[in-house]
């Protein structure tokens, strides 16, 4: 079975669209996933299953929480393996962990507007689009900055969601 971590974009933000953690675990379970385990409230969730199709299990998963919540959330997943290799390949090693975020994509951008992210950013953040994550170092916090979630979505015409660099490396550790 192949482990995987599914992260859902938007819930439980400012009141909007709440799930809780048991129910959504149970929603899961109901769809046969295995060892399936929840972490904090942004919607984190590790399972096991056999389907090795991710277009799939995303579509499977969405469906559910449609029909379970009245909601539509947008769900990127990756599994165990890649989120060894999106740690293994931080660009900013040297840079304060605390500061230090992922954005998960839907898929690879196919057109990365580079000039413009650049333009709009703050001189002290970085970025690095790398496959289908974006490293971004905000030294003046994830907070103050114009390069959200929203804004990836609309410049690259994909999903987004974005975790801090403890959670990336807390959802690795509770998939071993």
């Amino acid at each position: 079975m192949t482990v995987y971590i599914s992260m859902l974009r938007g819930i439980n933000v400012s009141g909007q669209k709440k799930i809780k953690m048991d129910e959504l675990k149970k929603l899961y379970e109901s769809l046969g996933f295995k060892n399936v385990k929840t972490y904090i409230q942004s919607g984190n969730v590790i399972f096991n299953y056999s389907d090795t199709n991710i277009s799939k299990l995303i579509n499977k998963i969405e469906l559910k929480i449609k029909k379970s919540f009245s909601y539509d959330v947008p769900v990127l997943i990756r599994t165990k393996n890649d989120l060894q290799k999106l740690i293994a390949n931080n660009p900013f090693t040297k840079k304060d962990s605390s500061k230090l975020y992922v954005t998960f994509l839907s898929d690879t951008p196919i057109k990365s507007p580079l000039d413009e992210i650049t333009k709009i950013k703050d001189i002290s953040e970085e970025f690095i689009i790398s496959g289908k994550e974006i490293y971004l170092f905000y030294p003046n916090g994830y907070g103050r900055s114009k390069l959200t979630n929203n804004y990836f979505e609309r410049k690259l015409k994909l999903s987004a969601t974005t975790r801090n660099w403890k959670t990336v490396n807390k959802l690795l550790e509770l998939s071993e």
